[in-house]
């Protein structure tokens, strides 16, 4: 019984190893099969044409990384990826910000593909907020021995950089130095990096959005090269490109020799390694035409300030431009005393009829990027006249007509007086404070004579960074230097001046602003946790320029920036903390008082004492007649005139401490429906 039993177990055991060894030669058939079937595919694939590689899992993709301070670099971003989708590319946009450098680059997790940067430059060559860490990340990694200069070893990368060659030290730093900290890495640069200039001036193609657009084109182009390999002799689709072929003598010349025989072309030399090896021919097409050299400009021959982009921008806000360099807006409280519902500081302080009041500047170029600039910066910045320029009488009749137009459309408007209607067509005053740096106009002196011919009176405004100019100006009814803030440090923070000296400039306009005869008024712009802490630092600037009047306003909310230390409500201060302000500068002042307040506006108003008389009574508003026969006076003899000989007695309700707080009775207080969370 027991030898039965050890004769039952053995034939158990081999049928066991019978069946182990069937599934064994199964699975090892199964194996084959999947290996043969994976190998056909491949041999498949390889025959598979090139264009559709992009559907292919493992196909190559395009990571689009922008830092911004304002907007424009991401909304350059957006542009390319919408054009680069458009082209069937599996393409990712992606805010610097939120890129890891260490999770994507130390990690091996680096996806295949081709990288794209966006980057603009800030304040003395510091990139964008958002791009800080990321920036700082790459250049410790390029300059650190123990990483491996082969880390990005198989990455390609072209760099779009966003700045403003007027800031001529640091111009495109935040782009040039990413550039070069990816090069050294062992990255494939697949376009040589491209520079999109602010400064209309200089920018190759006129503007920074139009060296986008065909920088865009350009690297639209490669990138469809070299994702879908098209054939080598085919350059039909390189676009704004002038390629040197390897193989053509011309092309082989030295780099100081193109430097020294630089024709205009956009020329690339290198567009990285990977097209370093196709044969291609020489081909350039520029704006949509064959065989067209982009050239740059004569250096003889200056373009106009207004660009067609600018001109679309500017048109937009309202603005009706003239000529070249010229632009003329409507007030809004020309609008509002048209309809009687009260006047501007202007009126409350110095006696204007805000609905007689033309706002134009013969200069839409600025030499600051004011952080709190109404204007969100659409104007150009310069540091000296480097446009097309039009005559004075062009401007003045271009401005004077453009502002007639637009008190036309309030013809027939409900709520518009007929007498004030019928006075808007009779200009009295010119507020030289639209836009921009008036004084940078190389005519101004001609056009303020003219002004004052017409019988128009001048409200001049200037940021103090031209003193020389100041210094030569003609008599104006009054003149305005803005003080944005009180030391060296939050001037450049506030102003972001181009000037290199933009301190000594400052000091030197208020020390000119000293000298003239007429009236003159520092303009201070309150901004809460900004320039709010500098009281004694303002009275040290007061005694430079010794102003007869102080203006002190809280910076008006324009709606949030798009910068990243842009405005918000948080900045603005009330009423009664610009009046709390106020009251420390004049206690650190001799001579000067609070005169009057315009509540509407946020607006107070510090005076010399000589504009009030024994009895106590201001005499802070103008007598235009007078000045404008001080000023014919003064033409036909060369007879200086002060301040003093043309100021008028300022009425009760626009007195600090009346009941009307600088709101004239006359007119009728309108309030908006919505409530106002902060600030006028």
């Amino acid at each position: 019984m027991e030898g039965k039993s050890y004769e039952i177990l053995g034939y158990a055991q081999d049928s066991t190893m019978f069946l182990i060894g069937i599934l064994l030669s199964f699975f090892v058939c199964a194996v084959a099969f999947v290996w043969m079937k994976l190998t056909k595919n491949n041999t498949e694939k390889d025959d598979t044409k090139v264009d559709d590689l992009r559907n292919e899992p493992d196909v190559k993709k395009v990571h689009i990384l922008y830092g911004t301070q304002t907007g424009t670099a991401r909304t350059y971003a957006e542009h390319l990826h919408a054009v680069l989708c458009s082209n069937g590319f599996d393409c990712r946009m992606k805010n610097i910000g939120s890129f890891d450098p260490e999770e994507n680059f130390v990690s091996n997790t680096l996806e295949k593909g081709i990288y794209i940067f966006l980057i603009s430059t800030y304040t003395d060559g510091k990139p964008p907020q958002d791009a800080i860490w990321f920036c700082q990340w790459l250049n410790e990694a390029s300059n650190d021995f123990r990483i491996q200069k082969s880390l990005l070893l198989g990455m390609q990368y072209a760099v779009f950089g966003l700045g403003n060659s007027l800031y001529s030290d640091h111009y495109n730093m935040a782009g040039k130095s990413i550039d070069k900290w990816l090069h050294k890495l062992n990255a494939s640069r697949i376009f040589p990096f491209t520079e999109g200039d602010n400064n209309v001036a200089q920018s190759i193609h006129g503007n920074q959005k139009a060296d986008f657009e065909s920088w865009c084109s350009s690297i639209t182009d490669v990138i469809c090269y070299l994702l879908k390999q098209k054939a080598f002799n085919d350059t039909s689709h390189i676009k704004h490109l002038t390629i040197n072929d390897p193989t053509d003598a011309d092309g082989s010349n030295s780099e100081s020799d193109a430097d020294e025989d630089n024709d205009g072309l956009v020329d690339v030399e290198d567009v990285g390694e990977a097209m370093s090896h196709y044969p291609l021919k020489k081909k350039t097409i520029v704006n949509g035409g064959t065989n067209v050299v982009a050239k740059k400009r004569q250096k003889n021959e200056p373009r106009e300030m207004i660009t067609p982009e600018l001109r679309k921008n500017l048109t937009k806000q309202g603005y009706r431009l003239i000529g070249s360099h010229s632009g003329v807006k409507l007030c809004r409280w020309t609008k509002s005393m048209l309809r009687g519902r009260g006047g501007c500081y202007k009126h409350t302080f110095y006696g204007i009829a805000s609905h007689r009041c033309m706002e134009t500047t013969p200069s839409l170029a600025c030499a600051n990027k004011c952080v709190f600039c109404w204007r969100h910066h659409t104007n150009p910045v310069g540091t000296e006249w480097k446009w097309q320029q039009d005559s004075p009488d062009v401007i003045i009749n271009g401005a004077v007509e453009n502002h007639y137009n637009m008190i036309k459309q309030f013809k027939g408007v409900p709520g518009v007086k007929p007498d004030r209607f019928a006075e808007g067509f009779s200009i009295q005053h010119c507020a030289l404070s639209l836009v921009g740096e008036p004084i940078m106009y190389p005519e101004i002196n001609e056009f303020i004579n003219l002004l004052h011919e017409k019988g128009i009176s001048s409200f001049l405004v200037t940021n103090a960074q031209f003193p020389d100019a100041i210094a030569n100006l003609t008599p104006v009814t009054q003149l305005y230097v803005s003080v944005d803030a009180a030391t060296q440090d939050s001037l450049k923070k506030i102003d972001r001046p181009l000037f290199k000296d933009f301190w000594p400039r400052f000091i030197e306009s208020l020390k000119a602003l000293s000298a003239k005869g007429q009236r003159t008024v520092y303009r201070l712009t309150l901004v809460k946790a900004w320039n709010t802490e500098e009281i004694e630092a303002y009275a040290k600037l007061v005694s430079l320029g010794h102003p007869d009047f102080i203006e002190i306003k809280g910076v008006t909310y324009c709606g949030d920036s798009k910068s990243s230390d842009g405005l918000t409500l948080q900045n603005v201060p009330w009423h009664e903390e610009v009046l709390y302000f106020v009251r420390q500068l004049e206690a650190l002042l001799d001579g000067y008082e609070i005169a009057c307040e315009h509540e509407h506006s946020n607006c107070v108003l510090l005076a010399q004492k000589k504009f009030k008389t024994k009895d106590g009574v201001w005499k802070t508003w103008i007598d235009y007649s007078r000045f404008h026969e001080l000023f014919q006076r003064y033409q036909a003899t060369g007879e200086l005139f002060t301040a003093e000989d043309y100021m008028a007695e300022t009425p009760s309700w626009a007195v600090i401490g009346s009941k009307e707080r600088g709101f004239d009775p006359e007119e009728t207080r309108w309030r908006r429906k919505e409530k106002v969370s902060q600030g006028c």
